[in-house]
């Protein structure tokens, strides 16, 4: 009777703590590299003004949140405080995505867009502080609003989950 349990104290050691040689010579599983994912940044909770949520952004928005990095450009994500589920922020000064805008004002006949990974965008720099990036050809408008000083990069990111998650719309500028 002893020998039994003998037997499978040595094989639980050997799996979950020993060290064995596999049939290539190599000790001991494999070593994973890569860092643990992170969690929302330890900054304060963002208040984010949102429009009221549409039929169209409940359909819509859910697609666009569950892709969202987690980090963005090496920023993490932090917490947000809104009348809508549909805001995210990253990182201090926060870049923020909001789904389920208006379309912007400025998006009008003749005005011209940039096409980022698949993703067509209106950019708004009217504001000397905020750079509003807008997506103008998904069935909602996401906005992504970066502090003037950021360049593209974390638009450019944001562009390919956007992309999978909303099917491509004409867009349609305002008179």
């Amino acid at each position: 009777m002893l020998v039994p349990v003998v037997v499978a104290v040595v094989v639980l050691v050997n799996v979950l703590g020993g060290r064995s040689e596999d049939h290539e010579g190599h000790e001991g599983p494999a070593e994973i590299e890569g860092s643990v994912p992170s969690v929302r940044a330890d900054l304060p909770v963002l208040p984010v003004e949102v429009p009221p949520v549409t039929p169209e952004a409940d359909a819509s928005c859910p697609a666009v949140m569950s892709a969202l990095p987690l980090d963005l450009q090496g920023e993490p994500s932090r917490q947000v405080q809104s009348d809508s589920p549909f805001a995210y922020a990253w990182g201090e000064p926060p870049v923020v995505l909001i789904c389920g805008v208006e379309r912007p004002a400025g998006f009008t006949v003749g005005v011209s867009a940039i096409q980022i990974n698949g993703v067509q965008w209106y950019v708004d720099i009217s504001d000397p502080d905020t750079t509003v990036w807008t997506t103008i050809d998904r069935p909602v408008y996401v906005q992504v609003r970066l502090p003037a000083e950021v360049d593209s990069a974390p638009v450019t990111v944001l562009s390919t989950p956007i992309g999978q998650a909303l099917p491509y719309r004409e867009p349609t500028p305002g008179p």
